[in-house]
């Protein structure tokens, strides 16, 4: 498909600076990737493409970073695409991100006349060969005549907004007393650490044009570990915070931020050190689980090679194999000094479909299979309804649980078929009925004997099953009332409009008959269960659907066509809050509406809406709906 689907890490050296990057997916069913990786870095390169501006999964993933608080440079990627426009894209990281950008660079010309970058900062020009390679440096020239204007009213603008940001540079601005390089620099980094600024740097990275001067600005204005703010943990025995110094010094700790099976190593896990040193072989305590642990081979990871090392410090990215028990977003740390970094927060699956493995043989292995992509992957979730008989895989998209299924295939050679899962209905009574159970077989020798009258009531939602015996005078022995009790509750699993199961419902046995010799607690238990069968038959029984609680995030200009989709599914309108362009609305909608409801969205909203859905409660269906699935 040609696009990314996993994070992949890797460290690079630059100029004297170690560089540890995790490229990210951008698609939006692979968010947690992205959420992953920004939990633990530190800074981050928002690449976005020339032509088509900031995309809608660009907004998705710039909202998370907001969350984590992430300081980021912008690189407008594909300057010599034909279409691409600098400004405008500037333009829209301002308008659709709310951001602050500020252009470091100026692009000379576009699409097929780009040759070169403005640099705005130190006032040069740099060009590029035509044989883009990562060896040939820019070549850096004086700024051309036809660009002087342009980029003496951008650097004018620069100035400027750096200025703002510090109280010394703003009072020398005013004066108009000139400002050095580096003053600016230094000023530019504390903003963009601030998240108060994003500088805006372009180029084409397939030709290596730009790429020398972004990995100088990765360097300058994004921080290292010792800029961040100290780590704040939580200590597991005493429940006070914890902070922790990025120095060697300190007591070791770290997070472990992503699991892969791999085929040559096994299983490998990601982790972050944030305090301390990490060496092969030394016994660590997972703090989330409360287990030691003992780290084996560690590696630093250079993209889909490997290299062992024996020790990895603070700020540093690497993998190690021997944790049998640690998963995404587990703490490690000493067993002295336990504490509890914070963990990583995982939106909730929104679609489900139900698989099966092709053959009978290949029932363990599909288990075997699923288990290891949701211990990859935390928004893959995976259960057996045994209601329906059916395994369930949940994911944040048709996208994501496609690959998912692909990657089945591919990894454990499995192939499976998927379809849609069956909605889990539940039947109710809306009245109360009175009904006799007899089951008597009487032919000669030891007989049956069970006769019951059973009373059956309507409850309110969510109050469940009860059980009430009215019988004195030993009309029943009690030791045959329990097995009237066991058989009603045998009968409520299938209920008689559909088979489905009854819930919110009181039955009262009210009266009875009972045989000295031919009576048993089986003779009851059928009496108990015929009888409450014919009693919500009299019952006016109903069909309930599952309601969900649905709540969409969308841009005010798509509202008009996401309320009409949503009126087309049966859904109720609670509330409608609109926070500057953006608009929220929340509704209930019956499950079975919803299939396919993320591909739809996106299609109405050119993908920039998102939505969550969890259950609500049950709900009595439309008569058209139960004719329909009566007649299944």
């Amino acid at each position: 498909r040609g696009i990314t689907i996993t994070a992949a890490a890797a460290t690079t050296y630059w100029k004297d600076h170690q560089i540890n990057i995790i490229d990210t997916p951008g698609h939006v069913d692979f968010t947690a990737e992205v959420e992953r990786s920004l939990r633990v870095l530190d800074g981050g390169v928002v690449v976005f493409d020339a032509v088509a501006g900031v995309q809608p999964q660009s907004e998705t993933v710039w909202r998370q970073a907001d969350r984590y608080h992430v300081p980021r440079i912008c690189f407008i990627n594909k300057m010599d695409r034909v279409g691409a426009n600098f400004v405008r894209t500037v333009d829209m990281i301002h308008h659709r991100l709310k951001a602050n950008p500020v252009p470091i660079q100026l692009p000379m010309g576009a699409d097929a006349s780009f040759r070169g970058v403005i640099d705005l900062v130190e006032e040069r020009a740099l060009l590029f060969s035509d044989n883009g390679s990562k060896d040939h440096e820019p070549r850096v020239e004086a700024i051309p005549q036809e660009y002087a204007a342009e980029a003496h009213s951008y650097r004018n603008a620069m100035v400027e907004k750096i200025a703002e940001t510090s109280d010394a540079l703003i009072i020398k601005y005013l004066e108009g007393q000139p400002i050095s390089t580096e003053e600016l620099r230094t000023a530019l980094r504390k903003a963009t650490i601030g998240n108060l600024i994003v500088p805006v740097l372009c180029g084409s990275a397939l030709k290596y044009w730009g790429i020398h001067p972004l990995l100088d600005a990765v360097t300058h204005y994004l921080p290292s570990p010792l800029d961040m703010p100290t780590t704040r943990a939580m200590d597991v025995k005493t429940g006070a915070e914890v902070l922790r110094q990025p120095s060697g010094e300190a007591p070791f700790a770290a997070l472990a931020f992503k699991v892969v099976t791999d085929p040559y190593t096994g299983r490998l896990v990601y982790f972050r050190v944030y305090s301390g040193v990490a060496k092969s072989g030394i016994t660590v305590y997972n703090a989330s689980k409360g287990q030691k642990e003992r780290m084996g081979r560690m590696m630093r990871m250079l993209a889909n090679r490997r290299e062992d090392v024996e020790e990895l410090g603070a700020g540093d990215i690497g993998a190690t194999v021997g944790l049998k028990n640690t998963f995404t977003g587990d703490t490690l740390c000493e067993e002295g000094h336990p504490l509890l970094l914070e963990s990583i927060k995982f939106p909730i699956p929104v679609i489900s479909v139900a698989v099966e493995p092709k053959s009978r043989a290949d029932q363990e292995k599909l288990g075997e299979g699923l288990n290891k992509l949701a211990e990859e992957d935390p928004t893959f979730v995976r259960h057996f309804d045994d209601e329906t008989g059916q395994t369930i895989v949940s994911g944040m998209g048709e996208l994501h649980l496609e690959v998912l299924i692909e990657r089945l295939r591919r990894e454990f050679g499995l192939q499976v078929n998927q379809g849609k899962p069956k909605v889990a209905y539940r039947e109710a009574i809306t009245a109360r009925a009175r009904a006799e159970g007899r089951f008597i077989r009487q032919t000669g020798g030891h007989g049956q004997y069970g006769d019951v009258w059973l009373e059956v009531e309507p409850l309110e939602r969510g109050k469940g099953f009860v059980f009430e015996s009215k019988i004195t005078g030993g009309i029943i022995p009690r030791e045959y009332i329990s097995a009237v009790e066991a058989g009603v509750k045998g009968a409520l699993a299938n209920g008689v409009v559909g088979g489905y199961p009854v819930i919110d419902l009181k039955v009262t046995l009210t009266d009875g008959s009972y045989h000295e010799v031919d009576s048993s607690e089986m003779a009851f238990r059928m009496a108990g269960s015929m009888g409450v069968k014919e009693a919500m038959r009299r019952a006016r029984p109903v069909l309930l659907e599952p309601i969900m609680g649905v709540e969409i995030i969308t841009p005010g200009e798509f509202l008009g066509e996401i309320m009409g989709n949503l009126n087309s599914r049966r859904a109720q309108i609670r509330n409608l809050e609109g926070q500057g362009d953006t608009q929220v609305i929340s509704a209930q909608v019956p499950l079975s509406e919803m299939f396919g409801y993320a591909t739809d969205l996106r299609s109405l909203t050119q993908g920039r809406a998102s939505h969550s859905m969890e259950f609500s409660h049950y709900a009595e269906a439309p008569q058209q709906i139960v004719q329909e699935l009566l007649k299944r």
